[in-house]
């Protein structure tokens, strides 16, 4: 049986953070809507999507938050539990900079120009 899901990893420019909890990503690919009428459909639109990784890491005396909110041009990637690595590039940090102090969480949203799923 294949692992799903469970144990990730993140990394911005190469260094690691402690990922916490459920992550979420969008490759960026284009989205369909429909376009309705009075009369009825009328067809689909495409519209270009934000790629990002977005979840909450475990802050520590050794991070500087701000350094991370502070991120442009980065590349950030998530390597999941069932072996898929995403790939985001040309990223900055896009969070409201909310952090939560009962388990010491962070949230952090990272966007870019592109994102890919390797392997």
């Amino acid at each position: 049986m294949a692992r799903v899901g469970g144990i990730i990893s993140l990394k911005i420019d190469g260094e690691s953070y402690d990922a916490k909890g459920n992550f979420s990503y969008n490759l960026g690919a284009n989205k369909k809507e429909m376009v309705v009428g009075a009369d009825g459909i009328h067809g689909y639109k495409e519209l270009p999507q934000v790629p990002y990784i977005e979840g909450e890491i475990t802050d520590s005396a050794e991070i500087s938050m701000e350094k991370i909110r502070n991120v442009t041009n980065a590349t950030v990637t998530l390597q999941l539990a069932n072996g898929k690595l995403i790939a985001l590039r040309n990223a900055v940090e896009a969070s409201d900079g909310t952090g939560n102090t009962e388990e010491g969480n962070q949230t952090v949203r990272f966007e870019g120009m592109s994102a890919e799923e390797i392997r």
